[in-house]
């Protein structure tokens, strides 16, 4: 009979923040990840516009 998998509830923000690794903040870190990905969606598309114009 298999093991349950552990189970991750989260009740509040504050939850979360507690365990946040290296000393960071809820903030810093949702700002950081939004930052992220804006800046890899916009390498995603610059990707994909100079690859269309090279086939042409």
């Amino acid at each position: 009979m298999p093991l349950p998998a552990p189970l991750l509830a989260l009740s509040t923000a504050g939850d979360a923040a507690a365990n946040l690794p290296f000393g960071l903040d809820i903030a810093t870190l949702q700002t950081s990840v939004l930052l992220y990905l804006g800046l890899s969606s916009l390498a995603f598309v610059v990707v994909w516009v100079v690859g269309y114009l090279r086939s042409r």
